[in-house]
């Protein structure tokens, strides 16, 4: 399958296609949902989203796996040298490390703005200095590198049928929302690594403090304030998915379900939480596999309607003047 995708995407030189390949396999391997979802666009335009998550899936590991036992320093070298391949890859649309040189290319064929990707390294290296957020505006510029220029990396890639300057804050909303939705799922596995990713202003307001959460995590107890101050987490997540909601409908149509399709199975997640008591300081709420296997089906069946509208399309006459047209890849946001 994944020679398919990379011929589909004009991908030739052997080098190139074992490091998106390379890319395919952090996706598989560590993004169910997301990966999932990618199986639903067009086979041309799954090489670009899996180099675009495979680098930042890497970049995550350096600065969160516990396992490989790195110090701060040795997280922060390892973000140097990233940020080195990083710059030349771009630059000159090559590089030695594989991972790097399928992101170069996904930028250089998408024309993504280089900007989002340094958006994103500044917000991986405050992650080995910074373990909470007073506030969820302090939180909210955290997750602009993060999160929201993910969302905006991947539009060139959807495309759009408005001026991708129209659609890119609903992008941006849902990369927000996506990550919001794991830093409520991860609140357990983040306290295991220092960090507290919920606002403080939030939990403050319903009596709750690092202290209350790593005391909770610590001994398995319950406690009323915490459900109360995560079940407001919850709602202030779903508000941005609610933001983001206007965007599917402005995605190109061969798009659409890939998006629906993660936006759903995300939005899950939060139902998982709810489900299981907002136990989420002890255990990962997880989304039942027959529930995941029901939207991915919804999934399928709306992919398949939006190939057949698109032959359809095509066999019919020219639009008349006026009519919105699929607006094709361009430099910084232009149409």
């Amino acid at each position: 399958m994944t020679g398919r995708e990379l011929t589909a995407a004009g991908i030739t030189d052997p080098a190139l296609r074992a490091a998106y390949a390379r890319c395919r396999a952090l996706n598989a391997r560590h993004g169910r949902t997301y990966f999932l979802a990618t199986r639903l666009l067009p086979p041309a335009r799954r090489p670009a989203v899996h180099a675009l998550y495979g680098f930042a899936r890497w970049a995550d590991d350096i600065v969160d796996d516990l396992s490989c036992g790195a110090g701060p320093a040795e997280r922060a070298a390892a973000l140097d040298a990233l940020q080195e391949r990083l710059a030349l890859g771009l630059r000159t649309g090559r590089s030695e490390e594989p991972v790097v040189r399928a992101l170069a290319h996904t930028a250089s064929v998408y024309r993504i703005d280089h900007r989002h990707f340094t958006d994103f390294m500044a917000a991986m290296r405050s992650d080995l200095v910074v373990t909470d957020y007073p506030t969820y505006a302090d939180l909210r510029s955290y997750m602009h590198g993060s999160a929201a220029v993910i969302g905006l990396q991947m539009l060139p890639v959807l495309g759009t049928v408005v001026p991708r300057a129209e659609a890119a804050p609903h992008a941006a909303a849902l990369g927000v929302a996506f990550q919001l939705t794991n830093f409520l799922r991860d609140v357990g596995e983040d306290l295991d690594r220092g960090r507290v990713y919920l606002p403080g202003d939030l939990l403050a307001a319903h009596g709750v403090d690092r202290e209350l959460l790593e005391w909770s995590h610590a001994t398995g107890a319950r406690d009323p304030r915490i459900v109360a101050a995560l079940r407001a987490a919850a709602r202030l997540t779903r508000g941005v998915y609610r933001a983001a909601a206007p965007g599917l409908a402005i995605l190109d149509p061969v798009s659409r379900p890939c998006v629906r399709t993660a936006f759903v199975l995300y939005g899950g997640i939060l139902d998982a939480i709810a489900r299981d008591g907002y136990a989420v300081v002890h255990r990962r709420a997880v989304v039942p596999r027959r529930s995941r296997a029901a939207v991915a089906l919804d999934g399928l069946g709306r992919v398949a309607a939006a190939r057949l509208r698109s032959r359809v399309g095509r066999s019919r006459p020219a639009a008349p003047v006026g009519r919105p047209r699929l607006r094709t890849p361009g430099w910084k946001g232009s149409a």
